[in-house]
């Protein structure tokens, strides 16, 4: 019985943590606050993001950010909840 709640305790835990992610708007934010908000996306890469940003314009959808050098598809699903497109402010 300890050890059903233990285990339903830690996966609760581990559910909620998902919800504290923070997002970011790639198309305002600064290489700094990119790094520090999506997974796998280091200081190299994040600035990666902002010069291809200012290169090429605004991103349209997440999977824009596949075509910065270095950014695949795989880290653009891990981070699709976290990633903010367009007009919506960085909460």
């Amino acid at each position: 019985m300890k050890l059903t709640k233990w285990i339903s305790m830690a996966m609760l835990l581990f559910i909620s943590w998902g919800c504290f992610a923070a997002q970011v708007n790639v198309n305002s934010a600064s290489a700094e606050e990119i790094a520090a908000e999506l997974k796998g996306v280091g200081d190299t890469k994040a600035a990666a993001i902002v010069a291809y940003r200012s290169a090429h314009g605004a991103f349209k959808t997440a999977d824009d950010l596949a075509m910065v050098k270095g950014i695949g598809q795989k880290t653009v699903e891990a981070n699709r909840d976290n990633i903010l497109i367009g007009d919506t402010a960085k909460k």
